[in-house]
């Protein structure tokens, strides 16, 4: 079963040197941590912020590439984790069928935001993620560790 999700937001994780991409419920209090890099950070920010650049970064151009061809993001789904790698599907629509493209979920996320595309995760993800590892993780949380959100 999918469930919706939005970004809440992104936190610098002094720890790992990491950003995490932090997924909520719309529809509930589910939450879903993603480590990621700083360069897909830095892109989901611009998209949050609407920030509009003088040239088209790599996520724009994706985005300007689907539109070109007359397709459309219908939706992204972050699918598993295996192995603490997170999965994610960009769904592709002509009108007629529907095509899944593989991707990282910091780069789906980036495209869906700029397409405003809504964010799914399967509900098997939620239940494992929210459950150990953001509790562990929010336990040991300090309030200068929120020096940089977006």
């Amino acid at each position: 079963m999918l469930i919706q999700m939005k970004v809440e937001g992104l936190l610098f994780d002094p720890r790992s040197s990491m950003y995490i991409l932090l997924l909520k419920e719309i529809d509930g209090d589910g939450t879903l941590p993603i480590w990621i890099g700083k360069p897909e950070a830095d892109s989901i920010a611009l998209a949050l912020g609407r920030v509009v650049t003088p040239r088209p970064l790599t996520h724009d151009l994706i985005k300007n590439i689907i539109n070109g061809l007359k397709v459309r993001i219908t939706k992204v789904i972050v699918t598993e984790i295996l192995d603490n790698t997170y999965y994610a599907l960009v769904c592709l629509s002509d009108g007629k069928k529907e095509t899944f493209i593989d991707s990282r979920p910091s780069d789906a996320v980036a495209v869906a935001l700029r397409a405003n595309s809504p964010i799914f995760i399967e509900d098997s993800i939620i239940e494992r993620k929210s459950a150990d590892e953001l509790e562990e993780w929010l336990k040991n949380l300090r309030p200068e560790d929120f020096g940089n959100i977006m």
